[in-house]
């Protein structure tokens, strides 16, 4: 019942380690915004399970102690982010609301924003006067045009005149950032453009896989420049260990040395695995200090719980020529292979691979390194293929 450790799909850890550089990078935009210093959006990256959700969410709670407003949305690869950027967006003005001193001001906001919403050129027969909640009538000749470029700038650009008035900011976080459709990421990259160049105080932060930079860049050329990339990985040593020590002291339970070097070895340092075993050794351990001896008995039962929650999951969610290639990439080695190696060994053609690729890619379960190199999206993935029947 003590059990402090949280192996869960975005669940903040006790113990958020080794991400102290990504947390003053965030607390510098910021500040730099607050004093109406020009400041690039941030987009945070990495493979799954190294906590870029655990992050994005400590980022909107640092947003939201500074009372800026905030909203958050998930990216979905078969759904514009029309509507969700809207009612996020309407999420935080409805923070911001309370403290503005002119009404009419947000009224008017609120009218552009309903505007905007409605013009879902993408949303069903039927939908199209969907609103999030908003009681005001529809402005007119204001993101309302059906061309989200246009649209979004427009948004962005009066929602953070709304933030000025307040001597504040607004900070939109976008979760799974790679499955943003490509003629929204053109339009999201034109909105932060705009407000990169007049200095208003509203902020995107993302959060995706590796390959996220690939994706803005094929879309807007200079947004290698217009967002502040922050790459995380793996816990080294010192970090891992603080994440396991730094909750079990709060419970007067401690780790010999030896269970700490068999807990490292185990989780190789990514933090849901560091989670999931720890929470595994504290709960089959009879007494404190946790050894190496309960790690071992621990183990088994923690391999098995990933290789159902957090392997199996994403493994059934491939056709059987989907796994046929993930088989080979696995067969292959755990760094990134060269696809035509992939062919190789599958003695196919290249170009008669091409679907079952991408479709693992809009899937998230591998990205393209760069290019002509494929890699898994999840952490010793390949590991876990290699130990299943072909």
């Amino acid at each position: 019942m003590r059990n402090p450790y949280a192996p869960g799909a975005g669940q903040r850890p006790p113990e958020l380690a080794g991400r102290d550089r990504e947390l003053q990078q965030f607390e510098v935009v910021l500040e730099r915004v607050a004093r109406g210093r020009p400041e690039r959006s941030m987009v945070v990256t990495g493979l799954r399970g190294v906590g870029k959700t655990v992050l994005l969410n400590t980022f909107k709670s640092m947003a939201m102690q500074r009372l800026w407003g905030t909203g958050k949305i998930e990216a979905r690869p078969d759904r514009s982010i029309r509507r969700p950027v809207a009612a996020a967006l309407h999420m935080a003005i409805r923070e911001l609301a309370p403290r503005h001193r002119a009404p009419e001001r947000i009224e008017e906001f609120l009218g552009v924003l309903k505007a905007f919403a409605m013009r879902d050129t993408s949303a069903a027969k039927g939908t199209s006067h969907w609103s999030p909640g908003i009681d005001v009538p529809a402005a007119r000749g204001r993101a309302d045009s059906g061309d989200l470029e246009i649209d979004l700038t427009e948004l962005f650009v009066d929602a953070a005149a709304v933030a000025t008035d307040l001597g504040v900011g607004i900070a939109l976080f976008i979760d799974e950032m790679q499955d943003v459709q490509v003629q929204d990421v053109s339009a999201l990259c034109a909105a932060c453009h705009e407000l990169s160049q007049n200095g208003g105080p509203l902020i995107v932060v993302g959060a995706g896989l590796p390959h996220l930079p690939s994706v803005l860049s094929a879309s807007k050329s200079y947004s290698e420049r217009l967002f502040r990339y922050a790459r995380i990985d793996r816990l080294d040593r010192e970090a891992a260990d603080l994440a396991l020590i730094a909750p079990a002291a709060e419970e007067g339970v401690e780790f010999t040395p030896e269970a700490l070097d068999a807990l490292y070895e185990a989780a190789d340092g990514y933090p849901y695995f560091v989670q999931a075993y720890g929470k595994v050794a504290w709960d089959l351990a009879p007494r404190t200090p946790i050894t190496a001896e309960d790690v071992r008995v621990a183990a088994p039962e923690a391999e098995e719980e990933l290789a159902v929650g957090f392997f199996g999951s994403r493994y059934e969610r491939a056709t059987p020529a989907e796994r046929d290639y993930m088989h080979a990439i696995a067969s292959i080695g755990d760094e990134p292979v060269v696809t035509a190696e992939v062919a190789e060994l599958l003695g196919r053609k290249p170009s008669s691979l091409s679907p079952a690729r991408d479709s693992l890619i809009k899937k998230g379960l591998i990205y393209s390194a760069e290019r002509g190199l494929i890699a898994f999206t999840v952490p010793h993935f390949g590991k876990f293929l290699r130990s299943q029947p072909i």
